[in-house]
């Protein structure tokens, strides 16, 4: 049933072999995805992908091979096969095309949907399913879990679907960046290889090749010289974005955190959520009971520091410019404040976009931290790691 995908990828210019074909058949007698339009995607493009440069390309023919995929109703599928029960409660979930997400009608802004949420929670007595007003699941209203609303508030729900939530009003778990992956390419190494400025300190402990030679000659017998070892002087501090939007990025951050590890001997690394704020941690697991002040981090590192932002920037334009704004506490300063902070604080500073640079414009919160940081935000590619080198090293 998948041969007219097969033919239309080829048929498009996506080189896939028929080796890989077979491994994705394989993938999907093994049932690694089931009843799940958006796993499907991704496992077929994985198997069938091997060059990123071809993903425009795959997108176009699985959009032409399964246009309406998402389009079989729930009843459809309930008159033809026993399905598990965990999988049946997500099928009553409501799927809104791009049209109708566009035509629901919005609250009104930040400050009324808060209120909105603080009336409807005085007044819903029991549980809600469906609907466009009580806060449950399904459905369109704007409070609640696996519904669709173009601005809403998130509740009881594990993780992000359509990405539209203006808060998150569950606690969630991130995990840290490993810091031991292995790197694909050397190409990250050596472009931050362009940042080091040597200096040498520390116990004269190096043997002093040159200065052994020419002192022996000078002496007429052999006089050993040491000198100080060799060091990357430079100094780093470097904030990550982490968890909802940037899982899925991690891979690549986590690469870009492996070759920071290796290269930069005086490193100092934090987390936060979307936008900085008063509060950033070094431990995911420690995040709401050990977090470091920002205003501490500030004060801390002197401006001989550079500092680097890396995360997608992609976030409601309320958790930037808003006190109240964050996605998961109540924020008293707007994001926006935070970052010009760190901007004034070091002056070396840059922004990293795991988010390709041709789809910046279409997120207003891109276009916003972007003028925050004067236009030092760079795109996590070689070319743009090479440029964001150039801008930390004048």
């Amino acid at each position: 049933m998948f041969l007219p995908f097969f033919e239309q990828l080829r048929k498009d210019g996506v080189p896939v072999s028929l080796r890989e074909f077979l491994s994705f058949l394989e993938a999907m007698k093994a049932g690694l995805v089931t009843y799940d339009a958006e796993a499907f995607y991704y496992l077929a493009r994985a198997t069938l992908v091997k060059d990123e440069r071809f993903i425009d390309r795959f997108d176009r023919a699985f959009s032409k091979s399964f246009e309406g995929l998402e389009a079989i109703s729930s009843e459809d599928v309930l008159n033809a096969l026993d399905l598990p029960e965990d999988w049946l409660r997500r099928e009553a979930e409501k799927f809104l095309s791009a049209e109708e997400l566009e035509e629901i009608e919005r609250l009104g802004g930040f400050d009324a949907l808060m209120e909105t949420l603080k009336k409807r929670l005085e007044e819903q007595k029991g549980r809600h399913q469906g609907g466009n007003k009580w806060i449950g699941t399904g459905g369109t209203s704007p409070f609640g879990a696996y519904g669709s609303n173009p601005e809403g508030i998130r509740i009881g729900q594990d993780t992000s679907r359509h990405r539209r939530a203006v808060k998150v009003w569950d606690k969630r778990e991130f995990r840290n960046l490993a810091d031991d992956v292995e790197i694909g390419t050397r190409n990250i190494k050596m472009a931050m290889k362009r940042l080091r400025k040597w200096a040498r300190d520390g116990a004269h402990e190096e043997l002093d090749l040159d200065g052994t030679v020419r002192s022996s000659a000078q002496h007429g017998y052999l006089d050993v010289k040491t000198r100080s070892e060799r060091r990357n002087a430079v100094k780093v501090v470097m904030f990550f974005d982490i968890g909802g939007s940037m899982d899925d990025h991690v891979r690549v951050v986590e690469e870009l955190f492996s070759a920071a590890r290796s290269e930069f001997k005086h490193l100092e690394t934090y987390y936060f959520h979307n936008c900085l704020y008063e509060g950033v941690w070094r431990d995911n697991k420690r995040r709401w009971t050990e977090q470091t002040a920002t205003r501490d981090v500030l004060n801390t590192f002197g401006r001989d520091y550079k500092a680097v932002f890396v995360g997608d920037a992609s976030m409601s334009p309320y958790e930037v410019a808003m006190p109240g704004g964050a996605n998961e506490h109540w924020n008293a300063e707007a994001g926006e404040v935070w970052l010009r902070r760190a901007c004034a604080t070091w002056p070396d500073h840059m922004w990293i976009n795991p988010v390709p640079e041709a789809h910046w414009g279409y997120t207003p919160s891109i276009r916003m931290i972007g003028e925050i940081f004067e236009n030092r935000m760079v795109p996590l590619t070689l070319n743009g790691l090479e440029r964001g080198m150039k801008i930390l090293g004048k």
